[in-house]
């Protein structure tokens, strides 16, 4: 059942708001009511589509009684019956509660997991990936820090990611991802499985996460590592450790002043991420959802190169189209994601 009462109270608030942003707000005021009226645009054009429609099918069933109109009712009532269930569904998926991080910017990481040189190369190949996408969405990709290896593989990246709904659509990335192929190294031709792990983190602002000054150690140093385009010889770096929580934080770009942002930025989304899992944690200690629960300890997808196939283990999804998708075709599989946990939300929202 769509709630008449609930629409009738977004339709009012977004009248409200449009009203205001008309009318000149002060400055303040401007960036929180405008990011409310957008999120309850969707909901509010979404409602309208629906009754428009539920609209067209009462005229069209009220034909029925006219036996000149009756045959031509008869033969449109199905495909209006099915657009109608079509944006139903949809209204229902506007009117589901929203991440409150979903329209932030994103923290990404990408470490490699077991598999020595093999396990560094594949971070590299996922780091490419999610870069050519983030480009095809024009979006922006800043590297904040990163480490390579002699052949070319990553020890680390952290990278901001910024955007419209970035956190939204790469969140489901977070977890184990593993590889299966030959190694540009292995003469006898045996297929070798090797790991990356991969995390995607809200951006945080101050207000969501207050760190004192005198938690955090700061020191600046030369970057170190095998090289890579973004590792600069001067002593510009900056390693932020948060003394309380553990959490080591370094930026390695060519302005010190901005590494003191990017770190900060990253250290944030960190601590941010421990809240918000904790939060959940003590929500729904003994409910995990078929989604998976993002954790970097879980593993989530496979890479078949000789198959040329990628699986989604959390939703049974297999694609034979692996060239694409490292290639940075990835929205068919984050469109699997998103819709599944889609339906998730909204079967639980029926129980």
């Amino acid at each position: 059942m769509i709630p008449e009462d609930r629409l009738h109270d977004i339709a009012r608030r977004h009248a409200f708001l449009e009203a205001r942003m008309q009318a000149g707000l002060p400055p303040a005021e401007i960036a929180a009511v405008s990011r409310e009226w957008s999120e309850l645009k969707p909901v509010v054009e979404a409602a309208e589509a629906w009754r428009a429609l539920a609209r067209e099918m009462a005229e069209t069933e009220a034909m029925l009684a006219d036996p000149d109109l009756r045959a031509l009712a008869e033969e449109e009532l199905p495909a209006l019956r099915g657009r109608l269930a079509e944006r139903e569904r949809a209204l229902q998926v506007a009117l589901l509660p929203r991440d409150a991080a979903d329209a932030r910017p994103a923290m990404l990481e990408i470490r490699p997991g077991t598999g020595g040189e093999e396990a560094a190369l594949f971070a590299a190949d996922l780091a490419r990936m999610y870069q050519r996408y983030v480009e095809s969405q024009g979006w922006r990709f800043e590297v904040v820090e990163e480490q390579a290896t002699d052949l070319g593989g990553l020890r680390e990246l952290v990278a901001r990611i910024e955007g419209e709904g970035v956190f939204a659509r790469l969140k489901y990335e977070s977890g184990v991802h593993r590889v299966q192929r030959v190694p540009a190294t292995e003469a006898s031709g045996r297929i070798h499985t090797s790991a990356a792990t991969v995390a995607v983190l809200p951006e945080a602002e101050e207000v969501d996460v207050r760190i004192d000054p005198a938690d955090l150690r700061i020191d600046t140093m030369r970057s170190s590592g095998a090289g890579g385009q973004h590792v600069n010889t001067t002593d510009s770096a900056v390693r932020i450790t948060h003394i309380p929580s553990g959490i080591v934080v370094t930026s390695s770009q060519k302005s010190q002043h901005r590494n003191r942002d990017l770190a900060m930025q990253v250290l944030r989304a960190r601590l941010f991420e421990m809240e918000r899992e904790r939060v959940q944690g003590a929500r729904s200690a003994d409910r995990k959802s078929q989604i998976g629960s993002g954790d970097r300890s879980e593993r989530i997808r496979t890479y078949n190169v000789p198959q040329g196939r990628l699986t989604d283990h959390r939703i049974g999804l297999t694609l034979y189209r692996l060239d694409q998708i490292l290639a940075g075709d990835m929205d068919e599989v984050i469109d699997a994601l998103t819709a599944h946990a889609q339906a998730e939300a909204l079967a639980g929202m029926g129980s």
